[in-house]
């Protein structure tokens, strides 16, 4: 920059050095006199031409009305543009359409989203030095409605408190009451039936004329759209909560169990569970049911696809549980390195077998390890799992497996699940 400045000085310094010769008295006689009377001359005739009305307005049409309209263009497509922009921009971004869109979603569906109040009895080693046996908790949850005569949809964890520890025992939940949308009635409900794998209840309340939620297609939802979470958050009755979606068919892992999930930031807490994820025109899309939480964690938040519960709660209405293939074993997963250490191909080792299952009459033992199911390669429990349960009770698949280090064919009734 320093470099720059000093050549511009010295490039000034430059101009200013030459001389700016002295005219000759001759050529200011012969030359400046007559221009400068030329000048003159010209500005009395244009003078004059102004004064005449007829001249001075086609002089001041032709000129200024160009000159008017040129600017007056402008203008117009400047101010074009700005309302082309401001229109696009509030289009895109309009508050007003995403709060008439939230307004009009709650409204719909709040009608159909209960709290439920679980009460169950706490057992401890503790309470015996305080001369109790027990003491009553209660715990709170949310749920669907998904007809208009009392069953309502939710999650197995809110319903099934039942755990053991070294510290405590908590029973089965001894009362259920729902309570509705804009009702403080407290009423109660009875279990139709579980089912741990999904994380899905059904619960019945003696009630009818209740509002069904329409239920959505979660396979057409998309990453970004509108989405709404709403339940008994903290026993807090109806809370709404806004996001978007953030991911679909995330895979998460909670106590053993690995649920196919929408991922969404609309905020859920405890409470939330069982309760709706809802799409911008008023659907159910989704059942909340789990959520990331601690330090640095925030908007993170999961719920069951609706269309994968349909089947599960049509068959916990029907048979009170849902009939899953079974096949009877119990194995552990053979890696390459595991594999290569014990002269074993990859795939799932048989470490035992259940008396009168599946398994046992289709000739499966202990040590066997099974490479192949219904056609497809398997090297782990989690694919073996997941073939299975593509099939029915009472379905006929093929399995291979190496035994021996020799390739046998098997054929396997699939059994039903306890």
């Amino acid at each position: 920059m320093s470099d720059e400045k000093n050549s511009f000085k010295t490039v000034k310094s430059e101009e200013n050095s030459y001389a700016i010769p002295k005219a000759k008295v001759g050529f200011t006689r012969g030359f400046f006199i007559p221009f400068i009377a030329g000048i003159l001359g010209s500005f009395i005739i244009v003078g004059t031409c102004l004064s005449v009305p007829p001249i001075r307005e086609a002089i001041s049409d032709n000129f200024f009305s160009n000159s008017t309209s040129e600017e007056e263009n402008a203008t117009e497509d400047s101010q074009t543009k700005i309302e082309n922009y401001t229109t696009s921009s509030n289009t895109a971004v309009s508050i007003a359409g995403y709060s008439d869109t939230s307004i009009a979603v709650a409204n719909k569906v709040l009608p159909s989203v209960v709290g439920i109040k679980v009460t169950y009895s706490v057992s401890s080693p503790y309470y015996s030095y305080y001369g109790m046996n027990s003491s009553t908790a209660t715990a709170t949850g949310s749920g669907v409605i998904i007809s208009d005569d009392g069953y309502i949809l939710t999650n197995n964890h809110v319903v099934s408190s039942a755990s053991n520890s070294s510290y405590y025992q908590v029973s089965q939940a001894t009362n259920i009451t729902v309570t509705l949308y804009n009702d403080e009635t407290e009423y109660e409900a009875e279990i139709v039936g579980t089912d741990e794998q999904t994380d899905l209840a059904v619960l019945k309340i003696d009630k009818s004329g209740l509002v069904a939620a329409e239920l959505g297609d979660s396979s057409k939802i998309k990453v970004g759209e509108f989405a709404m979470a709403i339940g008994n958050p903290l026993n807090m009755p109806s809370t709404v909560t806004t996001g978007i979606i953030s991911a679909t068919n995330r895979n998460i892992t909670s106590d053993n169990v690995t649920y196919t999930v929408i991922q969404t930031d609309a905020a859920i807490n405890s409470g939330n569970s069982g309760g709706a994820l809802i799409n911008s025109e008023g659907k159910v899309i989704g059942i909340n049911t789990l959520k990331l939480s601690g330090s640095g964690i925030e908007g993170i938040g999961f719920a069951i696809p609706i269309n994968d519960t349909i089947s599960v709660y049509e068959e916990l209405i029907t048979n009170g549980k849902v009939k899953r293939p079974f096949i009877g074993i119990s194995g552990r997963d053979l890696d390459e390195a595991t594999a290569k250490a014990n002269n074993l191909p990859e795939g799932v080792y048989v470490a035992s077998v259940e008396e009168f299952s599946a398994a046992e009459k289709a000739g499966i033992k202990a040590g066997d390890v099974i490479v192949q199911f219904d056609g497809k390669d398997i090297k782990t429990m989690t694919e073996l799992n997941n073939q299975k349960n593509t099939h029915k009770v009472g379905d006929e698949v093929k399995l291979k497996i190496i035994r021996d280090k020799k390739e046998h064919e098997l054929t396997i009734v699939l059994g039903e699940s306890k």
